[in-house]
């Protein structure tokens, strides 16, 4: 069972409180005061601690301080118990690293329970980046790729077992699922790996061009063609042809190919003759060809050639468990590019990127991660480095969620709540104003600029997105 640590000097109301954490199903232990915390979460590790602020001898302040200090206990959640609820305690709280506050006496269990899970998110997020520091990504990467999720390891097996043969492969999945690089992975693994691998994305090649970059032309075939020219079945001779975006090519051209596949055979444009090449190929495509087929754009043939083996890649959604893995890889790999000794991820980092939803799956994180390196000065990522767009499905989410449901708290929560919601839009719009401008928007908003900068990093609105869009 989870363990709940409640320090509260009030006798009362620290038994009244312990009753209620009970009925959120965890075990909890008291605490009389903050010394006697300090040690009993020194001894027991719990999973979630809950304390007072307003103690003799040592505060929750202090409390909160020393574990912070400890690495054993500096993970764990810590949610305060406040009677007042004032924004200074708040804001003071947080700052020291609290996850939450819950004002006292409460008795909606349902929104104790609701922070309770926020907290015990973070926690393991936390134990998650420190297993990711410590061990690397390398036992979960499978050639170019990585991932721990059951989807991405099925794809890791069903490479592993058609690499060895000469069997047709599609790949199928969005747009940055990374289908180029379970290609790469399948040519790799197999007999052919020595030999040359071949890529071309169908959907860059106009389609008069086309035919002839796969199967090469013979001089005077068409205007342009001042010499014969080897075509990329040709080059790919022996080893491994990736055709990406094969939904693409134009029915005329997919009557050739399934020559190549059915034969073994192609023919340049303009040639008169066939010869043979042996070529493995593997085809990819964001589209769904059974569709295609039904529309009279892709020939049924040829797709049930294709379609031998066939290897679907997860959109990133689909596979969010993988999303610290995977910015840790990408860190180290465009750290070591940029020459810099960035390590580490902070916690609302990491929360930012899990939270947004990647329509650009996995290269999109790349890029969010190999931008954020170029940005940090420090050995850790920290969330200001990220842009506006992840900070927005993230940092906000939870304002505008709230914002809906303003009702399930008490007037002072509600209006709390309603005032950070303000601050992260009013000092976005008065940035967006000043072009990033610090010097600008602080004179603005009437305040000296140390405290706006402050303000700025607490609140995690990103400066240089603004800079960024003003030029």
């Amino acid at each position: 069972m989870k363990k709940i640590l409640l320090i509260e000097d009030d006798k009362i109301m620290r038994e009244n409180t312990a009753e209620i954490l009970e009925l959120t199903h965890y075990a909890v232990t008291v605490a009389p005061n903050g010394k006697k915390g300090v040690q009993i979460a020194k001894e027991l590790t719990p999973d979630l601690i809950i304390c007072d602020i307003m103690m003799p001898e040592l505060d929750g302040y202090g409390v909160l301080h020393i574990l912070s200090k400890d690495p054993v206990t500096s993970c764990i959640p810590f949610i305060f118990l406040t009677a007042k609820a004032e924004k200074s305690e708040m804001r003071k709280g947080m700052d020291l690293g609290a996850d939450d506050y819950l004002t006292k006496p409460f008795e909606d269990i349902e929104k104790v329970a609701i922070l309770i899970e926020k907290a015990r998110e973070r926690f393991e997020l936390v134990q998650k980046i420190r297993r990711l520091e410590r061990r690397g990504t390398d036992r979960y990467q499978f050639e170019e790729m990585v991932g721990k999720s059951n989807k991405m390891q099925e794809v890791f097996q069903i490479i592993e077992a058609i690499a060895p043969t000469s069997a047709t492969v599609l790949i199928l999945g969005e747009s940055g699922t990374g289908k180029e690089l379970a290609a790469r992975a399948v040519h790799r693994r197999s007999t052919r790996k020595d030999r040359p691998f071949v890529v071309i994305n169908c959907a860059a090649i106009p389609e008069t061009l086309l035919e002839s970059e796969l199967f090469g032309h013979r001089k005077g075939s068409f205007t342009g063609a001042i010499s014969d020219k080897r075509g990329l079945f040709e080059e790919a001779d022996m080893g491994t042809i990736f055709l990406d975006e094969i939904g693409e090519i134009p029915v005329q051209t997919q009557v050739k190919l399934l020559r190549v596949l059915q034969e073994g055979e192609i023919r340049a444009v303009g040639g008169n003759h066939t010869h043979k090449v042996d070529v493995r190929l593997i085809a990819a495509t964001n589209k769904d060809l059974q569709q295609q087929v039904k529309k009279g754009r892709f020939r049924e043939d040829l797709f049930y050639r294709l379609n031998v083996i066939n290897i679907v890649m997860p959109a990133l959604r689909d596979r969010m468990d993988d999303v610290p893995m995977l910015a840790y890889h990408f860190l180290k790999k465009h750290a070591a590019k940029l020459k810099k000794t960035i390590d580490k991820i902070s916690v609302d980092a990491l929360q930012a990127l899990q939270n947004y939803s990647w329509v650009g799956n996995v290269r999109e994180l790349e890029n969010v991660v190999e931008r954020a390196s170029v940005l940090a000065t420090e050995d850790t990522l920290h969330a200001q480095e990220l842009p506006a767009a992840v900070l927005g499905e993230s940092f906000y989410q939870e304002d505008s969620d709230g914002a809906r449901d303003l009702a399930q708290f008490n007037y002072q929560e509600a209006k709390d709540r309603a005032l950070l919601s303000f601050n992260r839009s009013y000092l976005a719009n008065l940035l967006k104003q000043a072009h990033g401008n610090i010097s600008i928007a602080s004179e603005k908003a009437g305040m000296d600029r140390s405290n706006f900068k402050k303000i700025i990093r607490k609140y995690q609105v990103d400066v240089i997105e603004y800079k960024r869009s003003g030029k």
